[in-house]
Order: C-alpha cells, then structure tokens, then sequence
C-alpha cells in the first residue's frame, strides 16, 4: 500500500481525522501480522496495521480483545481507534494510538507481572470456559465455543481444531495423529476440571508486550478468550521465557498450584501446534515430545 493510499484509508475510517493533516508516514515495526506503518499527524501519532489477503474481522477481533482487556483495568492496553475493511479496497485494517515506548527496567517487568496476576482475577462473567465469539491466534481461526467443562473445552476448541488443521496440512503423520487423540481422550487426567475462567491474553509471548516510556508495561496483539490462566504462563514461558522477577511478581500477587508444572507441556502444545501449522516441520519435534511424555509410544 503506497503513502498515499494509506493516508486516504486512514483520514476515511478514523472517527475525528477530516481536516487532520497527515505529516509522515513510516514503516513500523509491528508483528508478524500485515504491514505496520507509523502515521504522524499534526496533532497525533498513530499505528497502523493492514493486511489485503485476509477479512477485516481479524483486526475487528484483535479490537475487541484490546478492550476487553482495557476494560479489566490490569494492564495498559492501547486504545482501538479503526478496525474493520480498508475504506475503498479488498482486506482490514487496524488503527492503534501509538505506544512510545522506553527499556524495560526492573520495576516495569514486576508490574507486568502483577498486573498480569490481577488480570486474571477477571473471570467470565457466566463462569463458562470460552468467549462469546471466535478469534484469531496469529492468522489461524480460534475457536471459543463456550464450555463449563474445562479439559472439555480445552479438547474441543483447542487441540481439536488444530488437529485438524494440521491434519489437512499434511503435518500429522500417523504416529503424531495416533498420541495427539490419544492425548485428547485423556486430558482430565491432567487438567483441572473447573479452574477459574480467568480473562486470558492468549497470545502471551515476549513480543507481545511493550515497555512504555513512562515505566509502564503495556498489552499488544491479544488472543484473549476466558480459561486456565496456567496457559498464559505457559507460553510465556515456552520461547525463552520472561525474566524471572516478572514471575516472581506473579505468583507474589498470585500463586500458582504445584501441580501446574506437570501440566506445563498440555498447555504449551495448543502454541507448538500453532506453530507447527504456520511454520512447519521445524516444530514437529517440540510437538512429538509432549505426546511421547502423555500419550505414550517411541
């Protein structure tokens, strides 16, 4: 998308911007997702994200997951100001107020990790497992479907969809298709059956929050759905972690049971098959270890 083009897109679909001059437009540094671009005006900074190949309710679910997170009051999260189709052309488009953004000093990691602690304290409003609509993690679908049974949700909306997913890719051989079932039929030996229906981010990975200028630690690119919040440590904890004093932080403000680490890998392999998925084969030995540790074979 050229500068023109976007800056025309942008003055369209943001409420307030007729008659705000757009002074420069720069790529941006923005996740795997689309293209990113930094938008200056006149009296603001703005961060913009677009994708022509994919629907516009990708961007409008990663809207809504921001301010259901902002709404938790937990951690800062940056205000949606545009999500939905690219005025004028095929694709979406998501506008953000822009994050300027500092190191991550000390103190910044432990209020991420509290205020992630107090995050979770948000539970679903009806106490089921799920979300009221379906999401995105990364560019894959992800399915919500409310459940009161937590290894059933987890079975049914997580590891299944994938499954199948990963099945028509071409990345189950038999012996990875064979334990991965095996592994679905017997999840409530592991799982809790009725953990609280935490408020998740979903996609918790050190890419995935921001450093603010002014110390504050900040939520970006949510999957956010209602669950164990053992899975969002998870994942954090899956690609080289978060420094320790963020876990610290956490369990401080909110202990985590002894059991989670026997679990740990459960919650790991939804995000290996993710990437299995979108990456390939290079994650098809991190997913057959999880499955030889709970579903048995060589």
């Amino acid at each position: 998308m050229n500068d023109d083009e976007l800056q025309a897109a942008v003055a369209r679909a943001v409420p307030g911007m007729a008659g705000e001059r757009i002074v420069t437009v720069r790529e941006a540094r923005g996740g795997d997702i689309g293209e990113s671009y930094r938008i200056d005006t006149e009296r603001r900074r703005l961060f913009v994200k677009v994708r022509r190949d994919m629907p516009a309710r990708l961007f409008q679910r990663e809207a809504e997951g921001l301010r259901l997170l902002g709404q938790a009051g937990a951690l800062a999260v940056p205000d949606p100001l545009y999500a939905g189709e690219i005025p004028g052309q095929a694709g979406g488009m998501l506008v953000l107020e822009w994050i300027e953004t500092g190191p991550a000093r000390p103190e910044t990691i432990e209020a991420l990790g509290a205020g992630l602690a107090a995050q979770h304290r948000t539970t679903s409003p009806d106490g089921r497992y799920g979300l009221r609509t379906d999401n995105y993690i990364g560019l894959l679908p992800q399915v919500n479907t409310p459940a009161d049974s937590w290894p059933a949700f987890y079975r049914d909306s997580r590891l299944l969809p994938l499954a199948k997913l990963a099945d028509e890719c071409g990345m189950l051989p038999k012996h990875r298709r064979d334990r991965l079932y095996r592994l679905m039929e017997r999840l409530d030996r592991w799982l809790p059956d009725r953990p609280a229906p935490s408020l998740l981010h979903g996609d918790l990975w050190s890419g995935n929050w921001l450093a603010g200028l002014d110390g504050r630690p900040w939520l970006i690119d949510p999957a956010v759905y209602y669950g164990d919040r053992e899975c969002d440590l998870a994942f954090s904890e899956l690609f080289g972690g978060f420094p320790a004093r963020f876990y610290a932080a956490y369990r401080e403000a909110y202990p985590v049971a002894p059991e989670y680490e026997e679990r740990k890998p459960i919650y790991q392999l939804y995000h290996l098959l993710v990437h299995l998925i979108l990456f390939g084969e290079a994650y098809g030995a991190a997913v057959d270890r999880v499955l030889r540790r709970y579903a048995g074979g060589v």
